[in-house]
């Protein structure tokens, strides 16, 4: 699977292949005219919106999964729109998602303003030539094409000013659109902050020890060690059981409110401990004891390996802020290997190593594999441009060096004049 993001205005940021390296895990796209790339990095300065390219791929999740069941009929649309101009509110907020599914390559895309859905739409090519599957006009009337299917017209009466069509058809039991919205729950994964728990579960899912998960053990606890922080394993303990009681509590009240359909997602509260081992024996220790580092790669293991195994793609925001740079070397270098990628799995990360693209890393990054992120200098709007814009020679080149010296921009513009200011304030007072 792969694919090829469009954030409006106007940017995009693909995962195609523009050079063909072997030595890489390329995997061949749906049409065979295109190659996917296993990794890409996003590079920019603080504050020039890395995190908002990574967040506006969770936004457009977190909306086709929610949008129908969790959003408020009545509450608009729970956007974040650019807030650096007057005119916000009258302006559209649109993202356009290209994938393979099945082998068949998909383009969905939307777009919202604070009060509804303005467009949608869902295209896929089964014979290289688009093919309509449902648009969505600004008055909610959708149109559909041939070869779609199923109880449209029902969906259709459901359909709410500010839930996308997909969301809905999904709920209903839609096959191919149930498998669309599919892609989005499960081949498309990100990890952030507030994600957390959510991926030290599926961490803790795969070190499950019956029959049918003692092989999925085996890599989680290998990474653990792999990882050099001293970590033998996990010990889970029982679920908090005054949580559980508020969480059955709450639901039976809305359940009584509301009918017996209500459904509120289970919360996972179970402790975990991270096992040391010592020639005395083994120590369990608190998982809030640990090294914000040694969190970090824990939280990612299940991601990890689930993404490898389903060939899905994953986004992970500043992959190097908790992480030793050998450690970030090695997971790049994970998903970039074809002999441990088979499946097109895809990593996409935010970051500010520079040493990724020097010559003393075991993972070599090629230029079709480097993003960068600047601020418009008159609007502050964040600008997203590949380094195949400028002349560069992977293998013969440094990187590393080039970049750091600004000759690919993105690096912060520091005034000298401005520190020797201070300076002399400071010495005076």
């Amino acid at each position: 699977m792969t694919n090829h993001a469009s954030l409006r205005d106007e940017q995009e940021l693909s995962l195609v292949a523009s050079d063909r390296h072997p030595e890489r895990a390329e995997h061949q796209l749906a049409n065979g005219d295109h190659r996917s790339v296993p990794v890409v990095a996003i590079y920019g300065t603080n504050a020039s919106g890395k995190s908002n390219v990574i967040d506006a791929i969770r936004w457009m999740r977190g909306a086709v999964l929610s949008s129908f069941g969790q959003w408020d009929p009545a509450g608009g649309v729970p956007r974040r729109p650019f807030a650096l101009r007057r005119d916000t509110s009258s302006l559209p907020t649109s993202f356009v998602m290209d994938f393979a599914l099945n082998g068949v390559r998909h383009e969905f895309g939307f777009s919202v303003d604070d009060e509804r859905v303005t467009e949608e739409w869902l295209y896929y090519y089964p014979e290289r030539k688009a093919n309509r599957l449902y648009e969505r006009k600004a008055d909610s009337s959708v149109v559909f094409g041939r070869s779609l299917t199923g109880r449209k017209k029902i969906i259709s009466e459901l359909l709410r000013p500010n839930s996308l069509y997909l969301s809905v058809a999904a709920a209903q039991g839609h096959v191919h659109l149930g498998a669309v919205y599919q892609w989005f729950q499960s081949g498309l994964r990100m990890a952030t902050d507030g994600n957390f728990r959510a991926r030290l579960k599926q961490t803790v899912d795969l070190l499950s020890v019956d029959d049918r998960r003692k092989e999925s053990a085996v890599p989680v606890l290998e990474l653990l060690r792999f990882a050099d922080l001293g970590v033998s394993g996990l010990e889970v303990g029982e679920p908090d059981e005054a949580v559980m009681d508020e969480y059955h509590r709450i639901t039976q009240a809305m359940k009584d409110a509301l009918g017996g359909r209500v459904q509120i997602e289970k919360p996972w509260t179970n402790a975990v401990r991270v096992e040391h081992r010592t020639s005395e024996g083994v120590f369990p220790l608190d998982l809030a004891q640990e090294s914000s580092g040694t969190r970090t790669w824990i939280g990612l293991m299940g991601p990890v390996l689930a993404t490898l195994v389903d060939g899905s793609v994953l986004c992970v925001d500043e992959l190097d802020a908790r992480l030793h740079p050998y450690l970030v070397d090695a997971l790049v270098g994970i998903f970039q290997s074809p002999e441990i990628n088979r499946s097109g799995a895809q990593l996409l990360f935010s970051t500010h190593e520079a040493a990724l693209l020097g010559k003393n890393v075991r993972t070599e990054l090629y230029r079709d594999q480097v993003w960068f992120t600047e601020k418009d200098p008159d609007t502050l709007a964040t600008r997203i441009f590949p380094m195949t814009d400028f002349h560069v020679r992977d293998s013969l080149e440094n990187l590393e060096k080039r970049y750091l010296a600004g000759r690919y921009g993105a690096v912060p513009h520091l005034d000298e004049d401005v520190m020797r200011e201070i300076f002399t304030a400071v010495g005076g007072a």
